[in-house]
């Protein structure tokens, strides 16, 4: 599949019908060209790494998602939650990394499902995945601008709409999405150590400096996981993990992915799992036990801040102001990259435009970059439009852009894993290799059924989520994108199944194809 092999046996062929050889450091083409498989080779494991976990956006989870789940939700135990989800993803990231030995493509998710549950079902997935990442990295913009606002108001004494840092973000990332993913992975890298240093600082000194309850382990007792809040607090958390799951998108890039993808899997849950509980449990010593949910609930997204500013004094909190800017830009242009590169894929299968299957001179999907750049700006200066207050509505970027692109980004992407988890079954099943891989099957069959469970919690609270009220048609037209989605995926691959039941074959098989296409063509010119 890499470029290296398809020009040797290349070079081999022309050189068996008497053409000249390629000259030294002539570039050699593929079957359909360079310009349809992304290039090799450029990932190793830390860069795939920061990669993965730079979408994780760790500050950003703990200053605003543990804050709110406290809060919101009143679950003293958000910690435990973080333990629980771990496993889970852990269970459910067995099969899906033994299917990443199987399928090297970088339609990740769609890919996956299309190998088990069939082109249409891939069809779907593949809509489904590029609805829901963009809705993810779209939110951030929202309150990536409303924070950068209020850095200016606060150190700069100047009032400055939200919507403007957020369309300047917009297109830096947009070029950064251009350029090649080495520098991508340089720059995730740098800002992601740095924001996982200040968090750690944070966590060592709130266990250094505790609360009048002291080094209390209460957040951990099982018995904090009651009430109706458990179910909605889940689809907070489980958002929080979102990242790891993208390794795969990244596999032709590396030079093992059979080996890298699966490594990198089980080092990102591992870490994201302990590193997010700990935290968490950092928070409620700061605060005590008994008082992290009404200081949750007076604070909001001020928790962490107001508990630095007390810890480790004021410099320290103005630090953590900006770096929770660069983490949330750290996020925005992890998740342009997953888009961009989904839609590479579809377009090198006909789910998009052909011209979306091609890369650039630098080896990156630059039209699919294209194509979440002009989606971000129409997104946003909508939001923008829409909000015509003069110096900007503070609600309209976090309580409605940020919360809402999450909310159905999150539910989008848990959908995915409950497909994914289908089809690691039906995958092996159809393969004869159901003794072989039984314990795996029953990891994915667990933790499939586990997430099944909060995809119902989602829709059924999506309205808290939201924060739109049970009578709102917010509480199932947002989730209703989903479903809009997946359902017009499943008539474009119907279409496609009537129309060209070859190309309806290829679905999900990437650059595969079009080696199988060129051995066919070689065999039938011999």
């Amino acid at each position: 599949m890499t470029t290296g092999s398809s020009s040797t046996s290349q070079s081999g062929s022309g050189a068996a019908a008497g053409t000249r050889p390629p000259r030294r450091g002539e570039r050699i083409s593929t079957f359909k060209g360079q310009e349809r498989a992304l290039r090799a080779d450029r990932l190793g494991t830390v860069g795939l790494l920061l990669s993965v976990l730079a979408a994780t956006a760790p500050l950003m989870v703990v200053a605003g998602v543990m804050p709110t789940t406290f809060g919101v939700m009143g679950i003293e135990g958000q910690p435990l939650l973080f333990v629980v989800l771990g496993l889970v993803l852990a269970l459910f990231s067995l099969g899906y990394a033994e299917m990443s030995r199987h399928v090297h493509n970088a339609g990740a998710f769609y890919a996956y499902i299309s190998r088990g549950l069939g082109g249409t079902a891939g069809a779907a997935a593949a809509l489904v995945a590029l609805v829901a990442y963009s809705a993810l990295q779209v939110g951030i913009y929202g309150i990536f601008g409303f924070e950068v606002s209020g850095l200016f108001a606060t150190y700069l004494d100047t009032d400055l709409v939200w919507w403007i840092p957020s369309l300047a973000a917009v297109l830096l990332v947009g070029a950064l999405g251009w350029l090649k993913i080495d520098l991508n992975a340089r720059v995730l890298g740098v800002l992601l150590v740095i924001e996982v240093a200040l968090v750690v600082i944070f966590d060592v000194a709130a266990v250094g400096d505790p609360a009048q309850e002291g080094l209390s382990l209460h957040a951990f007792n099982p018995d904090t996981l009651s009430g109706a809040g458990v179910g909605t607090a889940l689809c907070f958390c489980i958002a929080a993990f979102l990242g790891f799951e993208q390794a795969p998108v990244y596999a032709e890039e590396t030079s093992r992915p059979h080996i890298l993808v699966p490594r990198v899997m089980f080092l990102a849950v591992g870490f994201v799992a302990v590193f997010f509980a700990l935290s968490c449990w950092a928070l409620t010593v700061a605060a005590g036990p008994s008082a992290v949910v009404p200081t949750a609930r007076k604070q909001s997204a001020g928790l962490l801040f107001f508990l630095t500013e007390d810890v480790l004094g004021s410099t320290f909190t103005d630090v953590l102001h900006v770096l929770f800017v660069t983490g949330m830009f750290a996020a925005m242009l992890s998740f342009h990259n997953v888009v961009a590169r989904y839609a590479f894929a579809m377009g090198r299968e006909r789910l998009l435009p052909a011209a979306f299957g091609r890369t650039g001179a630098s080896g990156a999907p630059g039209t699919g970059s294209l194509l979440q750049t002009a989606v971000s700006l129409l997104v946003v200066v909508g939001f923008a439009v829409a909000d015509d207050k003069p110096h900007g509505d503070p609600t309209a970027p976090v309580l409605h852009l940020f919360t809402w692109g999450g909310s159905v980004g999150a539910l989008g992407v848990t959908v995915l894993m409950v497909a994914a988890s289908l089809s690691v079954i039906v995958f092996f099943a159809r393969r004869g290799a159901a003794r072989a891989q039984g314990w795996r099957l029953a990891t994915s069959a667990l933790s499939g059924l586990a997430l099944l469970v909060i995809v119902g919690y989602t829709v059924k609270d999506f309205d808290v989520l939201v924060g739109s009220g049970p009578g709102s048609a917010l509480s199932w037209a947002l989730p209703a994108i989903i479903a809009v989605a997946a359902l017009a995926g499943v008539v474009q691959g119907l279409l496609i199944r009537a129309r060209s039941p070859e190309a309806h074959a290829r679905i999900g098989l990437g650059n595969e194809a079009f080696q199988l296409e060129k051995a066919a063509g070689d065999m039938t010119d011999a």
